[in-house]
């Protein structure tokens, strides 16, 4: 019976929410890829990226000005990044290090 209780929470851990929390956006003024809902940075920049396999991924990049490193954060799985916005930015901010932030988009997800 234990197995079908670790699939069960598997299946419910491990699985962004569908549709996402977010939606991607184009600044008015800018022209930038944008995050909805969440609030805009001026050293977050927002990408969709396309990889070899010809899959798409969203990318968020913090700036931060007096940082040296870059850790890249990438969660295959059940990450979202209207839900990791703010921890991104702030882990950016607290290490003192750029933040680049990867999210798989699942197949039939729409932005």
């Amino acid at each position: 019976m234990g197995a079908v209780t670790s699939s069960m929470a598997a299946k419910f851990a491990f699985f962004p929410p569908n549709p996402p929390s977010y939606k991607l956006v184009v600044g008015e003024h800018t022209g930038k890829l944008l995050i909805s809902d969440v609030p805009h940075r001026e050293n977050v920049d927002v990408l969709k990226l396309c990889t070899k396999r010809g899959n798409e991924i969203v990318a968020m990049y913090v700036k931060n000005p007096s940082a040296s490193l870059t850790v890249l954060y990438s969660h295959g799985n059940a990450a979202d990044l209207g839900q990791m916005y703010e921890l991104f930015t702030e882990l950016s901010l607290h290490l003192c290090v750029n933040l680049m932030g990867l999210v798989p988009i699942l197949p039939g997800q729409k932005f």
